[in-house]
Order: C-alpha cells, then structure tokens, then sequence
C-alpha cells in the first residue's frame, strides 16, 4: 500500500464521509484511474518524434505508453490516415497513486511561475483534466537527453458524482487549486 492509498483510507475516506454524509464506504469518491496524453503534432514530419515521446512518457509513468494512431487523413496538417501522431497511458491502482503523489509534491512545485492549478476544470460528472507545459518538470526526465519540449494532459477520473465531491477528494490530497 502507498503512502497516499493509506492517507486516503485513514484522512481522505472519513472526512468526505463525514462531509457529504454518506452511509456506505463503499459510496466515498475515490480514484479510478489517470490518463497521460502527449500528442506529437511535428510527427508528421519525423515519425521518431513519437518513440521519443513515448520513451519519456514511459520514464514518467514506469509503464509503457499505447502509441495513437490518426484515423482521418487530412491533407492541410499533412496527415495521412494510420499515421502516429502520439501516446497515451492508463494507469490505475498503485501505479496512479505513485503517480499523483509525485505529480502534486515534485512536479508541481518546480513548474515556473506556479500559483496553483484552476479549479474549474472539471467536467461535470467528477473528473478533473489539466495540462503540463513541459515534461521537465518531471524529476525522470534528464534535461540533457530532450531533444524538444512537450507538453502533456493529464485526466483523473473519479467516481464522484458532482463536481463539488471531486474537489474535495482531489485537495484531501493536496492538490494544489487557486480558489
């Protein structure tokens, strides 16, 4: 067990219990699963540019990324169908909380300018997207092996209900919002 499963089962679980009254453990919002995204829009041009994104995101998660394929060729972006324009990864279970641990306590912190992430970027139905400007701020990434700067979304999927109740599980672990 990680350190934030235990956090959430003896801090995050009673307090959203206690907050929102539920009577069951079992209807406490908890986690489900975090999706990376790297799309590589220069791809079409270089067909490495994927494999480089998909090796840095492997160093990131510590599983190794599905490559994306286009569907549509579209002739303006020079894009033909079946093409790879860039990778993803699922993770869930300890590997999505080692992840978050060192999203919210190493990664954010060395994002420049940083004042906290916006709050108003959940969808509706509990989950919460946010994008990263640069992989950097990841401590895997060695700064002297990147070849360019990418960005990345991150998806945390919940099973929240409201919005309301995915907040509150996201800052019992200490996600870090602005308002």
């Amino acid at each position: 067990m990680t350190r934030l499963q235990k956090h959430y089962k003896d801090v995050v679980k009673p307090q959203l219990k206690k907050q929102f009254g539920y009577e069951n453990d079992n209807a406490v919002p908890k986690l489900e699963k975090i999706v990376l995204n790297m799309g590589v829009g220069e791809a079409t041009g270089d067909s490495r540019k994927v494999q480089l994104a998909a090796d840095e995101l492997a160093l990131i998660t510590g599983q190794k990324p599905a490559i994306t394929r286009s569907t549509k060729s579209i002739a303006q972006f020079k894009l033909r169908g079946g093409m790879a324009i860039g990778c993803k990864v699922t993770l869930r279970g300890v590997r999505m909380y080692e992840f978050l641990d060192r999203l919210v306590n190493m990664a954010m912190p060395r994002i420049r300018d940083f004042r906290g992430i916006k709050g108003n970027s959940f969808d509706g139905r509990g989950n919460y997207a946010l994008g990263i400007k640069e992989q950097l701020v990841f401590p895997e990434i060695d700064y002297d092996k990147v070849d360019e700067i990418r960005g990345m979304d991150i998806v945390i999927c919940t099973t929240a209900k409201t919005d309301e109740e995915a907040k509150a599980l996201l800052r019992g672990f200490n996600m870090p919002f602005m308002n």
